[in-house]
């Protein structure tokens, strides 16, 4: 998944560098991934446009990354799965059984309690 996708949509993507969701958006973005940030409290992360839902963003999605609570997670699935997204992956800490098997239904891969960067740099 990490090899063969490339457009990163990381929901909950903070501005504060100092929080792990900025950590792993520009670790991404400098290990040549598209980057899309998500968060409706600013129009503006790690240098690109932010958008307030995964609904707003106007290209195709291969990966939504989400940094936000378990339970907030199914209703980014489903917006996940209305654009099509290829993938679903809940940051280290976060599992949610419903929204796996939501994702899994949809035909999206699914990875949960996992970090993107961290998986990035085992390979």
């Amino acid at each position: 998944m990490l090899k063969s996708y490339k457009t990163v949509a990381v929901v909950g993507c903070s501005r504060d560098e100092s929080k792990y969701s900025n950590i792993v958006a520009r670790f991404l973005k400098g290990a040549g991934y598209r980057v899309i940030p998500v968060n409706p409290s600013t129009d503006e992360v790690i240098g690109q446009k932010c958008y307030k839902s995964l609904l707003d963003i106007p290209e195709k999605i291969d990966i939504v990354d989400v940094f936000r609570p378990s339970e907030d997670t199914l209703a980014i699935a489903k917006q996940a799965a209305q654009i099509g997204a290829k993938a679903l992956w809940l940051q280290e800490g976060i599992i949610n059984e419903e929204t796996r098997k939501y994702a899994e239904d949809k035909g999206m891969a699914f990875v949960q309690d996992k970090c993107m960067m961290k998986e990035y740099m085992k390979m």
